[in-house]
């Protein structure tokens, strides 16, 4: 006798909430607002270890954060979206304010859209060489490129 569809899919999903965690961390999900001890901000990350996936949070009155590649290039780290306007964009276009989130860390930042040919250059390049690829989406017009640095601009 077969075992019906249904028993074997809650099978799957009593094996992936496991594995994940309970609450599917392993994926990219959005979710509020982030805990950690606050961290002084360095003033140059390139002597940190930044890991390639972290927490970043928008919107400070209603926290919303999400799992991001980041880019640490000297006093700052970037975090695209490529030419996607997803929440989280629309969110630092309002309120420039985040925090992020790694390693049990909190930092408090602000983020500036790049605007600039040069710096989104140099952001791709750094890019290639920490992720083996290039970013989608170069188009500095286009894209949603991010620079965070020390600071809280927005409301907190």
């Amino acid at each position: 006798m077969r075992t019906p569809v249904w028993k074997r899919l809650g099978v799957l999903l009593v094996i992936a909430g496991v594995l994940g965690g309970g609450y599917f961390g392993w994926m990219m999900m959005p979710g509020g607002a982030l805990s950690g001890v606050p961290t002084a901000v360095p003033a140059d990350w390139s002597g940190t270890d930044v890991p390639k996936v972290v927490r970043l949070e928008t919107n400070p009155a209603d926290p919303y954060s999400v799992k991001i590649w980041v880019v640490p290039i000297g006093s700052h780290l970037y975090v695209h979206a490529g030419a996607n306007r997803t929440a989280w964009v629309k969110h630092l276009e309002r309120n420039p304010a985040v925090r992020l989130s790694m390693q049990e860390r909190l930092y408090v930042l602000h983020a500036e859209r790049v605007t600039g040919a040069a710096e989104f250059a140099a952001f791709s390049d750094a890019y290639e060489r920490r992720y083996g690829r290039r970013p989608r989406n170069e188009n500095v017009g286009e894209a949603y490129l991010f620079r965070l640095a020390a600071g809280n601009r927005g409301n907190r």
